[in-house]
């Protein structure tokens, strides 16, 4: 397992992590986004579809629980904040959806962990003092290692 944590302390900065994993993303990658409402999630993910490529609006599917973002790699962005069982992420099409060979994000994504692959990515967001975040990577199966070790060469910018 390999855990480490990247210190943002502007939004800016969350949004810039985001980009630059969007740019090094590779297909079937996913991410379980974790954190309190405001930590910065929706705000990683606008830059991670910038760094897919994607140039238009990316909001929070809060309602409509899932938005496809089309760029270098497809963005499927889910989120789960109103989901109560975990069938109800199965009946959106989430095993299809994640076999696509795009990137996924999961915004809520720790209510149904069970859903998820070995190899997806942990992001958890904790809110510091100000407008800082501090954003927590898990990588927990050897095919996840590697790309947490980028992403550490690679930041900050």
């Amino acid at each position: 397992m390999l855990t480490t944590s990247f210190t943002c302390e502007t939004p800016e900065e969350t949004h810039q992590l985001g980009e630059l994993i969007g740019r090094q993303a590779r297909p079937g990658e996913i991410w379980c986004l974790s954190g309190s409402l405001g930590a910065g999630k929706t705000l990683f993910v606008k830059g991670l579809a910038q760094g897919l490529g994607f140039e238009g609006p990316v909001t929070s599917p809060t309602f409509t629980l899932q938005h496809i973002y089309e760029g270098r790699l497809n963005l499927y962005h889910f989120d789960w904040y109103r989901l109560t069982h975990p069938r109800e992420v199965e009946d959106l099409g989430w095993f299809e959806w994640t076999g696509r060979g795009g990137v996924t994000a999961v915004e809520w994504g720790e209510k149904f962990p069970k859903l998820f692959p070995p190899s997806t990515l942990k992001l958890q967001f904790g809110i510091l003092e100000g407008e800082g975040r501090r954003l927590t990577v898990e990588a927990s199966h050897p095919e996840s290692i590697p790309r947490v070790e980028e992403i550490i060469q690679c930041w900050p910018l």
